[in-house]
């Protein structure tokens, strides 16, 4: 047994098989340890509050709070802790947050095992990753001018399908104000229609579908799909599936 420190992992995830992939890629790094999994945001802060882990594998979507959520109340108290986002979603505005809010790293699911223990290994050195397909995706949208919070209001309930009269109703507004707010909201998106708009700030992760609220309040959407990664060790194999959850 080798008297080398090991890298001591938090993998917070609520996916089971993922949670299994992650827990076996681990297990099968010589310089690391998982210390722990939680399923739920309060039980990531439960965990990490009991563990003290070196570094934290933190899913975006959790069923009871955002990942962003659960990274803030873990760096409230603890101001060290070294979190990388790990999730499915690509939206820049997402990101942008998650970064602005002291995540040392924002990896895809998508990236090979390997990479993933060596931004492990970066982060846990005092470094911070970004993969560079998620700083293009950043870098694609930079010095674009942001919605306003109302203008993210009225998009939001657009995408919830109401009118504009509906919208207004909502809002107190007229509908003339809320016709002036979905011009500029293609504007800024560069959207040609509304439809068009919602879907644009779906992908970038602004706003979120059949949950009545934007990127800005976390949400955690109703139906999303998680590739599961292949990973194969000897005796283990993961096959890539797809898993849609409600």
């Amino acid at each position: 047994m080798s008297n080398q420190a090991h890298i001591r992992v938090l993998n917070v995830d609520d996916h089971p098989l993922l949670n299994e992939g992650i827990a076996a890629l681990i297990k099968n790094q010589p310089d690391m340890q998982l210390v722990a999994q939680a399923s739920s945001g309060r039980g990531a802060l439960e965990k990490f509050r009991a563990h003290r882990p070196d570094v934290t594998l933190m899913d975006l979507r959790l069923p009871d709070m955002s990942g962003i959520d659960t990274m803030i109340a873990i760096r409230a108290e603890f101001r060290e802790a070294r979190i990388i986002m790990l999730t499915t979603f690509e939206g820049d505005v997402e990101i942008q947050r998650a970064l602005a809010a002291g995540a040392q790293g924002y990896v895809l699911k998508s990236m090979p095992p390997k990479e993933l223990v060596a931004v492990v290994r970066q982060v846990y050195a005092g470094k911070k990753r970004i993969p560079s397909e998620v700083a293009a995706r950043l870098a694609e949208h930079l010095g674009e001018e942001d919605l306003t919070p109302r203008e993210l209001e009225v998009l939001q309930l657009a995408a919830d399908g109401k009118r504009n009269r509906d919208i207004g109703e909502k809002l107190f507004i007229s509908e003339e104000t809320v016709k002036v707010h979905i011009k500029h909201i293609m504007e800024k998106l560069g959207a040609s229609d509304r439809t068009q708009a919602v879907a644009i700030a779906v992908r970038r992760g602004i706003i979120q579908l059949g949950t009545g609220q934007s990127a800005q309040w976390n949400p955690i959407p109703r139906t999303f799909d998680v590739w599961i990664w292949c990973w194969r060790f000897p005796g283990l194999s993961f096959g890539r599936a797809r898993w849609s959850r409600s």
